[in-house]
């Protein structure tokens, strides 16, 4: 849609180089499509101009058109605002069932690139368009305090703002879908956490399922639960280390508590696959893939499990710590009706050698070693 009232100038159109006639079989019409310059020097658009040929150049303002775009108007007809000057077709081959939907819902999960990764800014402030660079569009964000950033949208994209427009830290300059690891460098853990639920959950909406946001929420809490350690001050990491957000904000307590410096970290994004296997119960992540590679680190590091969690308790065949499992049920004590005491669950599925009576045989029980 144009903005403007004014006459329509195409630029950089020429037939047979950079715009070809189709058939449309369903209208029966002719119309004319944007097509790739081979040798990527014509970038087409097309510009609305003030009727009145004293007109300043301020008064002309350019749509650039992407690759596929159908021309709606002639060269040199008058427009009016928010008259149809092109068309840009969407995407009509993706399956609109679950089926289609599932496969960006295990992007976000695995926390891939996406194949069609849309440019994000890293500041506020408004737009410049500059000229081409290597047959790219460079795109100029100014903020306020006089910082510039530079973006290079590739020849042929879609490109969703204009001149002077104001925009946000985080917002797509086209379109297509962000990186998750570069949202997250440029919002934060928080605003990242939001954006993968809300993905997530359109593409169920869409089908009609409603799914409660914790379930979601669970998952991606998991996929951020690991930081990178930037500076290790006094503490004991490594640099580059991967440790989790609990044992980082304990070794800094640990650390301040005694007057020293603490360390510093970014949080990573893992996807799913990678989050399991680097859980800190080395039974669960064998488990679930590269068991070899697991267990030979663990020998190496003499890892200890604290079957803390519900996957190795089920693996070595003790009670989950969930429900009657938890340890303040195993010290409750249970009376029959005659007074009798129940032996506690966690005694009849110990996995200890059973205790021997002492020598004295005075009724006292030790411990075997």
């Amino acid at each position: 849609l144009t903005e403007f009232t004014g006459k329509v100038q195409y630029q950089d159109i020429v037939e047979g180089v950079t715009v070809r006639e189709e058939f449309d079989e369903v209208t029966g019409l002719a119309r004319k499509v944007i097509i790739e310059d081979a040798d990527g020097r014509l970038q087409p658009g097309v510009i609305i101009s003030s009727g009145d040929s004293a007109a300043p150049t301020t008064d002309r303002h350019r749509y650039p058109l992407p690759v596929g775009a159908n021309l709606s108007v002639a060269d040199g007809t008058d427009v009016f605002a928010a008259d149809i000057i092109a068309k840009i077709p969407r995407e009509t081959t993706k399956t609109k069932d679950i089926t289609g939907g599932l496969p960006r819902v295990a992007e976000l999960f695995e926390a891939r690139k996406p194949k069609e990764q849309a440019v994000i800014t890293e500041i506020d402030g408004r737009v410049e368009m500059g000229g081409f660079v290597k047959g790219m569009r460079k795109i100029v964000i100014r903020a306020d305090n006089g910082e510039t950033k530079e973006y290079l949208i590739p020849r042929g994209k879609h490109i969703s703002v204009h001149e002077g427009d104001r925009v946000k830290a985080g917002e797509a300059l086209m379109d297509g879908s962000p990186n998750p690891h570069d949202y997250l460098a440029v919002l934060g853990d928080r605003e990242l956490q939001r954006y993968l639920v809300n993905e997530v959950q359109e593409v169920y909406r869409l089908q009609g399922v409603t799914i409660n946001d914790k379930h979601i929420e669970i998952i991606v809490r998991q996929m951020l639960r690991r930081v990178r350690i930037e500076e290790v001050g006094d503490t004991e990491f490594v640099v580059g280390e991967l440790v989790d957000k609990f044992v980082f904000q304990e070794e800094n307590e640990r650390v301040l508590s005694q007057g020293k410096r603490p360390a510093t970290a970014k949080p990573v994004l893992l996807g799913i696959t990678k989050a399991s296997l680097s859980t800190d119960s080395f039974i669960s992540a064998a488990s679930f893939q590269e068991t070899t590679r697991v267990l030979t680190e663990a020998a190496i590091s003499g890892k200890t499990d604290d079957l803390r969690g519900l996957k190795e308790n089920v693996i070595v065949g003790r009670l989950i710590p969930a429900g009657t499992g938890l340890g303040n049920y195993t010290r409750v004590e249970v009376l029959t009706p005659g007074g009798e005491a129940v032996k506690p669950l966690d005694q009849v599925l110990s996995f200890d050698p059973p205790p021997t009576e002492t020598p004295e045989g005075d009724g006292s029980v030790a411990a075997a070693v």
